[in-house]
C-alpha cells in the first residue's frame, strides 16, 4: 500500500502478509467473536443456570459466526463501534444481531454475561499469540535452524581461522561455527514452546462478583478452567493457554512478557549470527551468489552487497526494541487497571512483523551464499602462529621451563611463518620423538573435537 506509513504494511507487507490473519484489526475482531461464541457456548452446557443446552445445530450456527467471519462481518463491528465508542460491546452488539435472527433469539442476553471487557481481550490476545506463534514464527525459526545444521554438517570438516577479540586464534571448522547458532537456536525454541499463555475470566476486578451473584451454586473457578482446556482443543496448536484465576480486573501479562523475552532471545542470537556472516562476506571467506538484473550499488558496477542479512539485522533491532518496551510496560499498571496496556497490545503485530521479516531476509541471504573453502584455507594457512598454544601445551606436558614464555618471544606482535616455528622445534632440548610429535601440528589440523561438535 503505497500510503502505509507503517513499512510492514507497505514496503514489504508481502513478506509479511501471513501475520495479518492474526494481527489486524480485522483478525483481532474474528479472535474476540470467537472468545465470546465459545464462552456462550459454555454456558449452555453448564444445566446450572436459566440458559438452556443448545442444539448441535445451534452450536454450528454459532461457531459460523467466526468461522465464516469476513470483511462484511468486520465492516459490521466497526460500524457498531463508531456508535458506542467501545470496540468489544460492539462484538456483543454484532453477536447479538446474528443471533437475533436465529432460534437462538430467547439466549442473545448471555453474551458476554457476567464478563468484562478484558476478559475477551486477554482471551483473543492469548489466542492470537498462540496461533501465530504456532502457525507462523516457529515454523519460520525452525526453518533457520534446518538451513544453519546443514551448513553445520557440510562443513564439518572444513578447518578455519578462529578469531578472539578479533585476532588469530586458535582454528576451527566453519561446521563447528555453525553448529553454535544451531544449539542456541534450539535451547530457546524449546523454551519458547514450554510458555504457557495465561488467561483470566473472572470479571470486572478478578472475583467472579457478577458471576457469583447470579450463580452462586456454579464451581466458577473450575468452569473457568474447562473453557481455557475447550479453547486449547479448538485451536490444536502446539502452545497451550491456561487459566490463571488470580488476577485483578487485566491478566498481568507476565507470560506474554515470557513470550516477548524469549522472542528477544532469539532475535538477539539471529542479530549475532547477522553480524559474522557480514564479516566472514567482508573477509571474502563467504561469497554471494549474483542474480540476473539485481545491482548492488548505484555507482559501484562490481559490488553485491551483504543486504538481506543486514535487512535481517535492522529489523532483529526493531522488533527487539519492541519487546523490552512491553516487557517494561504490560506488568505494570495503576492499581492494576488503567487502558494504557490495551493501546500497547496493539502493536504486538508491529514487533512480531519485524521479526518475521527478519527471518525471511536472513533465510533468504543463507539461499544466495556459497562457503569460499580456498580463502577460508588460505588465511588459516597464513596465521602459524595458532599452532604455538598446542607447542606451549605439550611442552608444559613434557616439563620444558618456560614455554609459553619461549613462544611469547618468538610470536607474539611478529610476522613468523611455519618454518620459523619448525626451527624453534628444531632448537628445543627435547627428544627426537617429541619434536617429531610437535612437527605434525598444523594450522589445518589443529582443531580439537571441532569436527565432532559440528556433527552433534
Amino acid at each position: 500500500m503505497k500510503n502505509a506509513i507503517n513499512p510492514l504494511d507497505g514496503r514489504y507487507f508481502e513478506k509479511t502478509r501471513a501475520l495479518a490473519e492474526y494481527f489486524s484489526e480485522e483478525a483481532l475482531m474474528k479472535y474476540r467473536v470467537m472468545m465470546e461464541c465459545e464462552y456462550l457456548i459454555s454456558l449452555s452446557a453448564l444445566n446450572k443456570t436459566a440458559l438452556r443446552k443448545f442444539t448441535p445445530a445451534e452450536i454450528k450456527i454459532i461457531r459460523s459466526l467466526y468461522e465464516k467471519f469476513d470483511d462484511a462481518s468486520y465492516e459490521e463491528i466497526k460500524r457498531g463501534e463508531a456508535i458506542t465508542n467501545h470496540d468489544v460491546k460492539a462484538v456483543e452488539y454484532f453477536l447479538k444481531e446474528k443471533l437475533a435472527k436465529t432460534s437462538l433469539k430467547d439466549s442473545i442476553e448471555w453474551i458476554h454475561f457476567a464478563l468484562t471487557s478484558e476478559d475477551t481481550n486477554n482471551i483473543a490476545y492469548a489466542l492470537i499469540l498462540s496461533d501465530s506463534l504456532d502457525q507462523v514464527m516457529k515454523p519460520e525459526i525452525s526453518k533457520i535452524i534446518s538451513e544453519l545444521d546443514k551448513l553445520a554438517k557440510k562443513y564439518k570438516n572444513l578447518p578455519m581461522l578462529a578469531r578472539t577479540h578479533g585476532q588469530s586464534a586458535s582454528p576451527t571448522t566453519f561446521g563447528k561455527e555453525m553448529r553454535v547458532f544451531v544449539a542456541r537456536l534450539e535451547k530457546r525454541l524449546a523454551g519458547l514452546q514450554s510458555i504457557k499463555i495465561e488467561t483470566k475470566l473472572n470479571g470486572a476486578t478478578g472475583n467472579y462478583n457478577a458471576h457469583i451473584t447470579a450463580y452462586p451454586d456454579v464451581d466458577w473457578l473450575k468452569f473457568t478452567k474447562d473453557f481455557i482446556l475447550q479453547l486449547n482443543k479448538l485451536q490444536a496448536t502446539s502452545y497451550k493457554l491456561q487459566a490463571n484465576l488470580t488476577t485483578t480486573q487485566i491478566e498481568c501479562h507476565d507470560s506474554y512478557v515470557a513470550v516477548f523475552d524469549t522472542l528477544r532471545r532469539i532475535n538477539t542470537i539471529l542479530l549475532d549470527f547477522n553480524q559474522d556472516m557480514w564479516r566472514y562476506i567482508s573477509d571474502g571467506w563467504v561469497g554471494q551468489i549474483p542474480k540476473a538484473g539485481e545491482t548492488g550499488s548505484s555507482t559501484m558496477p562490481h559490488k553485491i552487497n551483504p543486504i538481506d542479512f543486514e535487512n535481517s539485522e535492522g529489523n532483529l533491532g526493531l522488533a527487539n526494541a519492541l519487546f523490552e518496551f512491553f516487557a517494561r510496560k504490560l506488568p505494570i499498571s495503576r492499581l492494576q487497571r488503567d487502558l494504557s496496556d490495551s493501546t500497547v497490545e496493539r502493536a504486538f503485530g508491529t514487533a512480531f512483523g519485524h521479526s518475521y521479516l527478519a527471518y525471511v531476509s536472513l533465510l533468504q541471504g543463507l539461499s544466495k551464499i556459497k562457503v569460499n573453502e580456498i580463502k577460508i584455507k588460505e588465511e588459516l594457512v597464513a596465521h602459524p602462529e595458532v599452532v604455538t598454544e598446542a607447542i606451549q601445551t605439550i611442552l608444559r606436558r613434557e616439563g620444558e621451563k618456560m614455554p609459553y614464555e619461549q613462544l611469547k618471544e618468538l610470536t607474539r606482535g611478529k610476522e613468523v611463518t611455519l618454518s620459523d616455528i619448525h626451527e624453534f622445534i628444531d632448537n628445543l632440548k627435547v627428544s627426537e620423538k617429541i619434536k617429531k610429535e610437535l612437527l605434525k601440528i598444523t594450522p589445518e589440523n589443529y582443531t580439537g573435537l571441532a569436527s565432532k561438535l559440528a556433527s552433534m
